[in-house]
């Protein structure tokens, strides 16, 4: 088995290519991290720290490089097969929770299982796991409005988890909270990718957050370092 969760090689990315407008985000930015290693990326705003994200998780393609994930190029797949990728072997967390108002914390958890063809009952014990997991199990049944900030982003952590992917993305995933709801929901984040085994990258502009990770990387000028 490849002993690298994910890597970029290489890549770049412009947008409005040959336009007035022309944007360069990305200039052959190269990252490797292996299994079981979480990294902080740390970026200032517009620096392309979420296009980054982004590539790495199927939902953009560079326009040059290649993107690995467990070992497998993923960058020359057709649609269906990154739509599949991306289901099965990625979670993704955003600043926002994204949760669907009409559902309960446990229903928000167990959907994306039944999308990649869970039986229910299955998909149901392992939402119930996760939400043990980050403290909120007795809220199972609550919808999101019921939930506070934290409660919520928490939901969403369990959600990207759900299908037991190898890697996860977040962006900003602590962003909204205040600095003590932050602190605290980050701390849920970091036990559930340890106790899963998971590999993450995780953009954030907090450097106290960043140095509790097992690396820091920096997005500068269209290049990693």
């Amino acid at each position: 088995m490849n002993d690298q969760a994910l890597t970029l090689n290489s890549i770049s990315k412009t947008y409005n290519a040959g336009k007035p407008n022309e944007v360069k985000v990305l200039h052959e930015a190269s990252l490797q991290i292996d299994r079981g290693e979480i990294v902080a990326l740390v970026a200032p705003s517009g620096a392309g720290k979420s296009t980054l994200l982004h590539i790495a998780g199927l939902l953009d393609t560079p326009d040059t490089g290649a993107v690995h994930i467990d070992g497998a190029d993923m960058t020359r797949l057709g649609d269906r097969a990154r739509t599949a990728a991306r289901r099965g072997q990625v979670g993704f967390v955003y600043q926002f929770h994204h949760l669907l108002p009409e559902f309960s914390a446990l229903e928000n958890v167990v959907l994306p299982q039944l999308a990649n063809a869970v039986p229910q009952a299955r998909a149901e014990n392992r939402a119930r796991d996760l939400l043990e997991r980050v403290g909120i199990a007795a809220r199972s049944d609550h919808r999101p409005a019921a939930l506070s900030g934290g409660e919520q982003q928490r939901v969403a952590f369990c959600r990207a988890l759900a299908n037991e992917p190898s890697l996860l993305l977040a962006d900003e995933p602590t962003g909204n909270l205040d600095p003590a709801t932050s602190d605290q929901v980050f701390a849920a984040l970091m036990s559930l990718v340890r106790d899963t085994g998971l590999s993450a990258l995780i953009a954030t502009h907090n450097m106290d957050l960043a140095r509790r990770m097992d690396r820091v990387v920096h997005l500068q000028d269209g290049q990693i370092t």
